[in-house]
Order: C-alpha cells, then sequence, then structure tokens
C-alpha cells in the first residue's frame, strides 16, 4: 500500500486550501506588525501634547501629530486644528477623523473572518469529493477492492479536512486577537479624544474671560 503523503495527498482540493493558508499568514503578519506599530507610536503621544497645551503651543502640538503618524495622531490633530472654534465644530472634526481612522485599523479583518470560516468547508469539500471518487473506484471495480487501498483512499480524502482544519485554527485565534486589538485601540483614542476636546473647549472658556 503506497503511504500518503501530507503535503500533496489531499489531491487537487488541497489548493485553494494551501492559498488560504499563503493569505492569512501574510494578512496576519502584516496587521500584527501594522497594530504594534500604530499602538507604539500612540504610546507617548497624548503625555507630549499634554505638556505641550500647558505652554499654548498649539503649533507645535499639531507638528508633533505629524511627526509620529498613526490613528490617534491623526485624529488629535484633527481636533487641535479646530481650537478656538466652539466645541461642537470641535467634537465634529474628531468624530469625522475617527471615521476615516477606524476601515484602516480594521483592514483585511474580514478576509481573514472570511477565510476561517471557509478554510475548513473546503477541506470538508475535499473530503467528500474525495470519498466519491473512492467508491467510483470501488464500483469500477465491482467491489473487488483491498481493505488496505479502500483505507488509502479514505485517509487520502480525510487529508483535505486536516488541512483545512490546520488553515482555520490559527485564523479564527489571530482575527479574534486583532478584533481584540482594535477595539481596545478604538476605546484608547475615544478616552484621549475626549480629554482633548475637555482640554481645547476649557482653553476656549479661559479666552473667552
Amino acid at each position: 500500500m503506497e503511504k500518503i503523503s501530507w503535503i500533496t495527498g489531499g489531491g487537487w482540493m488541497m489548493i485553494p486550501i494551501y492559498g488560504c493558508s499563503v493569505i492569512s499568514v501574510s494578512l496576519i503578519l502584516e496587521r500584527f506588525f501594522s497594530l504594534r506599530r500604530a499602538r507604539a507610536y500612540s504610546k507617548d503621544l497624548m503625555d507630549n501634547i499634554r505638556e505641550i497645551l500647558k505652554h499654548n503651543r498649539i503649533a507645535d502640538a499639531i507638528h508633533l501629530c505629524d511627526e509620529t503618524g498613526g490613528p490617534l495622531a491623526f485624529i488629535l490633530k484633527a481636533g487641535l486644528q479646530k481650537q478656538g472654534r466652539p466645541r461642537a465644530e470641535i467634537r465634529e472634526a474628531i468624530e469625522d477623523a475617527g471615521y476615516l481612522v477606524i476601515p484602516s485599523l480594521e483592514r483585511y479583518l474580514s478576509v481573514l473572518g472570511t477565510i476561517a470560516n471557509v478554510s475548513p468547508l473546503l477541506g470538508l469539500l475535499g473530503t467528500v469529493v474525495g470519498m466519491t471518487e473512492a467508491f467510483m473506484v470501488i464500483m469500477a471495480h465491482g467491489g473487488a477492492v483491498s481493505p488496505g487501498d479502500l483505507a488509502h483512499g479514505i485517509g487520502t480524502a480525510l487529508l483535505t479536512t486536516v488541512w483545512g482544519l490546520i488553515v482555520a485554527i490559527p485564523t479564527v485565534v489571530a482575527y479574534n486577537y486583532f478584533v481584540t486589538q482594535v477595539d481596545n485601540m478604538v476605546w484608547e483614542m475615544e478616552i484621549l479624544s475626549s480629554e482633548l476636546l475637555d482640554t481645547l473647549s476649557q482653553k476656549e472658556k479661559t479666552y473667552a474671560i
């Protein structure tokens, strides 16, 4: 009986599963480093802006946002550029910036979610196709097939399900991890944006007095 290859033994249905695995790994790495970089940029930004605003140096705060980059810097800059305007106008600018930033944080997550759902289905489809082909061979030989050959055919068919799960499980874990990271980042940005809004509004009242 021929030994089944774990890499090529699943037949042609392994091709889309391998394709899903390559895309999944690429997107997981891209999202990991992108979100990590975004958090790193935001780590000390608000502390520095607080210090700058104590001296009313709005232009310096905007310049710091430009130098830092990242989603939080983009949102804070939108608010800083409206300094001196009514509170409602500052809030609207911050909210509009947030609507632009959030899709960049969620980029490719829908693709990862799709791969996590589709990979097991591709594996199951490959198993069904493989089992069908195996039984068609048995029928063609009038049932005169050795148990070893039958086991080989079934094992080959089941490989696609195995690989579908191998691709899907880490993808699901990564997807849930990234969703949690994005939710935490959005929550932090909302808190810091509200703080900036309060600071700028307070300065507006001070100037009015």
